[in-house]
């Protein structure tokens, strides 16, 4: 099932060019002019995401926002012709996630829609994890060092040890290691994975990490080409099983 997006907003033609190109992404997508309405369907249909306009008709956009996240933590992204920073401020301080000011590129705001709905996806996928190892699970079997048979992870030396002689590791691949060995046994996705270790600023994709996944390989597999230790679970990423 795809994404539903609600898009709030009394411009007609600005809402029909949002919903026309939303849907081409195939994205599900209802509109609404009306502050009120956008409440109750916000309520009603449970979107993934919400355009939320500022100037509205009934009650505001700010309003609506106010409402809403008292109720819902759907992520919205509202749409001002305002270019004061204060609209902004007021925006985010009740509880919009970002802004985007009127006139913007159609391009643009595709690229805030998607980005808005991988982190809601990331996040939910890190709740998961975190629910997983609740009980305390992966710890550290010493202090400040991970150990999986003869692989060693040091974090205070930053440093990884197979039979206890070093191996040479460049510091993105150190970092890799490591968030792979904290969350051992957990098949992690290739954005989670190139969010945490290497950012959101970060200008790139997922496809960097197969590439550091392949050099880890190289110097901690006895068999790179049949890896036992970071596995690839297809579809979704790699999993490190020590």
């Amino acid at each position: 099932m795809g994404h539903k997006i609600l898009v709030v907003e009394d411009d007609n033609t600005l809402q029909e060019m949002l919903e026309y190109n939303l849907a081409r992404q195939g994205y599900d997508v209802i509109t609404t002019d009306n502050g009120r309405t956008a409440v109750e369907l916000a309520r009603s249909q449970n979107p993934s995401l919400i355009l939320l306009d500022v100037m509205l008709p009934g009650i505001d956009g700010f309003e609506v926002c106010r409402i809403l996240r008292k109720e819902l933590s759907v992520p919205i992204l509202m749409l001002t012709a305002k270019a004061e920073e204060v609209d902004k401020v007021v925006g985010l301080e009740m509880g919009a996630d970002d802004y985007l000011t009127k006139p913007f590129s159609m391009r643009e705001l595709l690229a805030r829609v998607k980005a808005m709905l991988r982190r809601v996806k990331l996040i939910r996928e890190e709740l998961a994890i975190e629910q997983t190892f609740a009980d305390g699970q992966n710890k550290p079997t010493t202090p400040n060092v991970y150990t999986y048979g003869n692989l060693e992870i040091d974090t205070n030396r930053r440093e990884v040890r197979i039979d206890k002689q070093p191996i040479r590791l460049k510091p993105k691949e150190f970092d890799l290691i490591l968030f792979l060995a904290r969350h051992q046994g957990i098949a992690l996705s290739r954005d989670l994975i190139l969010e945490r270790v290497w950012g959101w600023t970060y200008d790139g994709n997922s496809r960097t990490v197969d590439v550091h996944v392949r050099w880890l390989r190289e110097k901690i597999e006895e068999d790179p080409g049949q890896a036992k230790r970071i596995l690839t679970v297809r579809g979704i990423g790699y999993r490190f099983d020590g």
